[in-house]
């Protein structure tokens, strides 16, 4: 199929969806317009998308799906400032954090398909995890087509709203959370006398046999954890060390701490 796409918001989350619909097989983009505050990001997205850069209006006038890349802060004022612009059949994409379907709808004052979604931004390199939920007067055909969209950066999950909150948490948050981890393992090897780019290597290439140990074995992680604990061990001993440190804590409150936050951006 065909369309005509706007993108209100180009930061990193705008470019990894593009890039992946630029060699999507099944859909087409006959005409690209894009809009942001900042130049040198249009200028980045009409050089490397052929994208018109627009005014918000006549971005959402001209499109059949409008994505709102925006900050959660931002959604109102777009959609408030551009309200007469949307069209009633118009499928509009939200992305902002926190931000639930009907609070969209009704600043829409029900205007258009609103579906709302959860990338992260492993989308960048074609392994993102987005879920998408909306109200249930959104027509197949639009779900469908979002999953299309979001199928070429990554994996899909069509789930129920109520999740959206915790899988913000898990999924939208978590690679930060793993870049954390990684930093402080590649620190802990350079601290035991290993040079950074030996320790870095040692590190992405463990992660990455563990993570395919997890997938393919079907094993739970702990199964596989403890096969790798060999009584009176080294690495027992540094298992037993890290739960005294509080790491399982740390992940759980961490982890809650992303959840509160992004239903405290859904009241605002």
């Amino acid at each position: 199929m065909t369309l005509n796409l706007g993108v209100i918001g180009c930061g990193k989350m705008a470019y990894a969806i593009l890039k992946g619909l630029v060699n999507h097989e099944s859909i087409k983009i006959s005409q690209l317009l894009v809009n942001d505050i900042d130049e040198e990001k249009i200028n980045l997205f009409v050089q490397e998308f052929k994208a018109i850069r627009a005014e918000q209006k006549s971005l959402i006038e001209s499109c059949d799906a409008v994505i709102l890349a925006v900050k959660p802060y931002q959604i109102e004022s777009v959609i408030k400032d551009n309200l007469q612009a949307f069209k009633d059949e118009q499928l509009i994409i939200s992305i902002a954090a926190g931000v639930k379907t009907n609070t969209i709808e009704e600043m829409l004052s029900n205007k258009g398909h609103v579906v709302r979604v959860m990338p992260n931004t492993p989308a960048l390199v074609g392994q993102g995890v987005t879920a998408i939920t909306s109200s249930q007067s959104v027509p197949d055909n639009n779900i469908s087509l979002v999953q299309q969209i979001f199928d070429s950066i990554g994996k899909t999950y069509i789930v129920d709203e109520k999740y959206m909150d915790a899988i913000t948490a898990i999924s939208g948050s978590g690679p930060a959370y793993v870049y954390l981890w990684v930093e402080a393992l590649i620190n802990a090897g350079v601290l035991i006398g290993l040079d950074n780019n030996l320790s870095k290597d040692l590190v992405i290439n463990t992660i990455k046999g563990s993570m395919a140990m997890i997938e393919g074995s079907g094993k739970h992680p702990a199964e596989l954890r403890d096969g790798v604990c060999s009584p009176g061990g080294t690495t027992i001993a540094a298992v037993r060390k890290l739960e005294e440190m509080g790491i399982r804590s740390a992940i759980f409150a961490g982890v809650e701490k992303a959840y509160l936050r992004s239903k405290e951006l859904g009241e605002k």
